[in-house]
């Protein structure tokens, strides 16, 4: 990425499969994911996928008066590579990005934390942490597919790995630095105390010990000798069991070795980042227009992440806001508890998005009521318009 995090980012989109919201929503069980895992899986869902082709297919026809192509790929999905601690909040961001830059426009989202394998030689459980993002692939000027050329796909990779590198300060870094400088150390002993094993192991076949080994008795004239075939047979099955031993302690002794060194580079990249970071703070704290563009920018993501969240709600719960005020209050409290905690927003982030006239507003035309009985129109929105009343979440 382009902070040179330990795990690099990518994109790449592709037609969407039949089964691709059973796999992405969990509504099936695979034998490829951790269960005790699935829990920390995240969602979000604007729309089906066959009620979004539906509506492809409607707007297609009248718009160019022609019916979408057999062949083509109007929904399609992107498996991004993300960080552990990637936020739905980030997702949201990058899908605004793709939209105002490329016109593509994500309607679901699944954050997998509960994928991975083990390691063959450390037995470690590697997790495999990404995204998949669902997208319309129509171009509302045209009711065709977009059409984009080689440097839109590399600028998709800029795209993504500016918005996942957004993380929220320096501390987290030196949070996580921290924490793998302390694995490094904790390997590293656990080398020596291997290297020390070995040693005292091939220190072992020049000691005493191996006198025991030699079996004398006494011939028919009363000389101890040395009976040699029962000497070979001790030997043989002491060299047997220290050379079993031996290899198992060099399988270990390869396996903490490869786990010190992937360690050891995300110490260096981890480093990187935190320098980097801490550069960038310096400038945006130091530069008043800097300062302030991050700040809109931040806010907006804010605004942005409450208002999908409204609308996931209201998709799995239609009726959700057919209430009494003070209810309708008392969920929007909890959605925004939940953006928070998830998200890892502030409270007084939050306090500022409603204090902005124009952002609160926006939130609350999400809603069945305003602060003045007056009733929002939510459907007539500029994609609303441009399809004609074709009714289609964004």
């Amino acid at each position: 990425m382009n902070y040179f995090t330990a795990v690099k980012t990518s994109i790449n989109f592709k037609a969407v499969k039949t089964n691709s919201e059973a796999h992405n929503f969990r509504r099936k069980t695979f034998d490829y994911i951790k269960k005790d895992l699935t829990g920390k899986n995240e969602y979000w869902i604007g729309d089906k996928i066959l009620q979004r082709f539906k509506l492809i297919e409607a707007y297609c026809k009248e718009k160019s008066g022609r019916k979408l192509q057999k062949n083509a790929l109007p929904i399609r999905e992107a498996v991004v590579v993300i960080k552990e601690n990637t936020t739905m909040q980030d997702l949201h961001k990058l899908s605004k990005r793709l939209e105002e830059e490329l016109k593509i426009r994500i309607f679901q989202i699944a954050i997998h934390r509960d994928e991975g394998h083990y390691d063959k030689d450390s037995k470690e459980w590697k997790p495999n942490y990404h995204a998949h993002l669902v997208a319309d692939w129509q171009d509302l000027e045209t009711g065709k597919t977009l059409k984009h050329q080689s440097f839109h796909y590399s600028k998709m990779q800029d795209i993504t790995a500016e918005c996942l590198e957004m993380d929220r300060g320096v501390s987290g870094s030196k949070v996580r630095l921290e924490a793998i400088e302390f694995k490094v150390q904790k390997k590293e002993e656990e080398l020596l105390l291997l290297n020390n094993r070995i040693t005292e192991m091939k220190a072992a076949f020049t000691s005493k010990k191996f006198e025991d080994l030699i079996v004398k008795e006494n011939d028919f004239l009363g000389f101890r000798k040395i009976k040699t075939d029962k000497t070979i047979e001790n030997y043989e099955r002491v060299f047997k069991s220290y050379n079993t031993e031996l290899l198992k302690n060099k399988e270990i002794l390869q396996s903490k070795t490869k786990i010190i060194t992937e360690f050891k580079q995300k110490n260096i990249e981890l480093t990187k980042e935190v320098s980097l970071l801490k550069n960038k703070l310096s400038f945006i704290l130091s530069n008043v227009t800097a300062y302030t563009k991050e700040k809109e920018v931040y806010f907006n993501s804010v605004k942005d992440t409450i208002i999908k969240a409204i609308q996931f709600e209201k998709f799995r719960q239609p009726k959700l806001f057919d209430t009494t005020e003070e209810k309708i209050l008392a969920i929007l409290d909890g959605i925004c508890k939940q953006v928070s905690e998830k998200n890892n927003i502030p409270f007084s982030s939050l306090a500022e998005v409603f204090k902005n006239p124009d952002s609160s507003l926006e939130i609350f035309s999400l809603l069945n009521f305003d602060n003045h009985g007056i009733q929002y129109n939510t459907e007539n929105t500029p994609v609303q318009q441009k399809r004609k009343k074709i009714k289609r979440s964004q």
